[in-house]
């Protein structure tokens, strides 16, 4: 009897695992997870613990053995999602910006998405111009250390925290000078209002960028933003779709396409190349998630989306949350007392947490910090923010984009930016599905988001975990082998391709019939008429089998009448 019960508590132990979340203001969360649940029961732990009622703006980041970034999915299995082994470590960040940050209900979700967009605009996200980088900078100033006391302020103070990835004496002067001449009064709550207005109107707010290369293979940022689809090239937006113009995404492989419509019925698609598949799926999966956010009225009205225009190819997903529309009238019912805000240290190391697991810094002069090298052609810099983007993939730990050591230059003659264009190196950094190729410059225009915390800290990743290597590496190609060893005989090769050719062209024509049989019989069978009802099916039929039928008809009545008439 001891025995069972001893080997039954040992089976519950090893259902158990440990996971530890990362919140936005550096702390953790640790709990204890059973084996079968799901992402749900982790998310709402975690809003449990944060006292938070406008969680849909919310989610939790992971990184997978391979590197590559992920939304940890409600509906499914975390152990399952994870991939990898306990513990696990996570981070709670925003998913979804709001259209409005400033008409949150709440205050703790205002507070909350405030440390997302401070973390963006430290990592070089949220890119501005330098006197509105200054004021945002100085706005936290306020929201950290209040009013500007001589006493305790000496020359200097702002000097002490670190708002960007670099920053010059001149633009340190500036914030004090905002902090010491406009702000005297605000609090922490005001600044911090005032800080999401301001970073509302910027035009990366909200950006989560994705490396990928045009057709031309110029290095580009594919993003999602509240208001639509944006491309930047350089330091450009060279596209920008509204959600209301983006008619449907799909992938194949590393190849990533929308489509669009634009005036006087006109239809566009851009197509795009990602790094890997893993991380064209993960921009497709994040663009029908946005998309389906911002753009539908009701959740009802989410449908499950192909990547594929083929039913039976490629993959499927859903969206399983609320939409933005249905998420703001649901705040506009909280009727609670406002929950107390136990914000964090006010100490420089919030802005510039520690590059390390181990003890976070409190107050390290910035000469000492270690520089956070990472960036975007002319603006996109800092990305290693967990909280964003793909995968932190590369098969060069040194090279890949180059090296990362340009002066930061916020007072440039422009005085379009306040962040560097240094080099992004992949090895030190975790931004959105980089491009494993050497100096491939990440390109953006002072227009991303990013924030504080440590580059191990942003990893999510369990220490150990092999890089993959290049399948291609070398650019050679191997022979098929026999059990043995031994290259195989071509013939052998040749023989086995002939026995599955009878094979593939009976698939076919067993699909083929199939497809007769659903578009042109009226069987009213259960089974064919789930299969004709979905809209991946509708969407073939009407776009791809009725014209491919009317041009074999046109053909075969060409052939009759020229059989004919000889």
């Amino acid at each position: 009897m001891l025995s069972r019960l001893m080997s039954g508590s040992s089976r519950t132990l090893d259902r158990e695992y440990n996971c530890t979340v990362r919140l936005l203001d550096d702390s953790e969360y640790t709990c204890t997870i059973q084996r079968d649940a799901k992402g749900q029961y982790l998310f709402d732990l975690l809003c449990h613990h944060l006292n938070l009622l406008e969680k849909d703006y919310f989610g939790i980041r992971y990184v997978d053995p391979e590197k590559q970034r992920h939304w940890l999915e409600f509906t499914k299995s975390i152990v399952k999602q994870m991939r990898s082994q306990p513990p696990y470590t996570m981070c709670f960040r925003v998913k979804f910006y709001p259209t409005d940050p400033a008409a949150l209900r709440e205050e703790i979700t205002r507070y909350l998405v405030f440390l997302q967009i401070k973390r963006d605009l430290f990592h070089g996200r949220l890119l501005c111009k330098t006197s509105d980088a200054a004021l945002l900078a100085a706005y936290i100033l306020q929201a950290e250390i209040g009013d500007y006391d001589p006493g305790k302020h000496p020359e200097g103070y702002s000097s002490k925290f670190q708002f960007f990835p670099k920053h010059s004496e001149k633009l340190e002067r500036k914030i004090s000078d905002i902090h010491k001449a406009e702000l005297s009064g605000l609090t922490p709550a005001a600044s911090e209002l005032h800080f999401l207005r301001k970073a509302q109107t910027l035009e990366t707010y909200g950006v989560d960028p994705h490396p990928c290369k045009d057709v031309s293979g110029n290095a580009a940022f594919l993003a999602f933003t509240p208001y639509g689809f944006i491309v930047l090239q350089g330091n450009k937006r060279v596209h920008f779709i509204k959600w209301s113009d983006a008619t449907k995404m799909k992938f194949e492989g590393k190849t990533f396409q929308l489509h669009a419509s634009e005036k006087e019925e006109r239809k566009m698609v851009l197509t795009y190349f990602a790094p890997t598949p893993e991380a064209c799926k993960h921009l497709w999966k994040c663009g029908v998630e946005n998309q389906a956010f911002y753009k539908l009225e009701k959740s009802s009205q989410v449908r499950t989306v192909s990547s594929s225009n083929l039913f039976f190819k490629g993959s499927r997903f859903r969206y399983s949350g609320r939409v933005a529309k249905e998420v703001m009238e649901s705040s506009a019912k909280i009727k609670r007392e406002p929950p107390e805000i136990h914000r964090a240290g006010l100490v420089p190391s919030r802005s510039c947490p520690s590059i390390t697991h181990g003890p976070r810094l409190t107050s390290v002069p910035r000469t000492r910090r270690r520089a956070v090298h990472i960036s975007i052609m002319e603006g996109l810099e800092s990305l290693r923010d967990s909280a964003h983007s793909t995968p932190v993939r590369s098969t060069s730990h040194n090279d890949t984009f180059g090296s990362h050591a340009r002066h930061f230059t916020a007072e440039r003659s422009t005085g379009a930016t306040v962040i560097s264009d240094e080099a992004y190196n992949p090895s030190e950094s975790v931004l959105p599905t980089p491009v494993a190729e050497k100096n491939l410059e990440l390109l953006l225009g002072r227009q991303v988001n990013g924030a504080p915390c440590s580059i191990e800290e942003e990893r999510e990743s369990e220490p150990g975990t092999p890089v993959p290597v290049s399948e291609d590496a070398g650019g050679l190609v191997p022979c098929a082998l026999t059990a043995s060893g031994e290259a195989e005989p071509p013939n052998t090769v040749a023989l086995s391709v002939l026995r599955l050719l009878p094979v593939a062209l009976g698939i076919l024509f067993a699909l083929l019939l199939l497809l007769i049989i659903l578009t042109e019989s009226d069987l009213d069978i259960a089974f064919l008429r789930d299969i004709r009802q979905t809209p991946e099916f509708e969407q073939f039929h009407y776009q791809y089998f009725c014209p491919l039928r009317r041009w074999c008809a046109c053909r075969v009545r060409t052939l009759l009448s020229l059989l004919l008439d000889s």
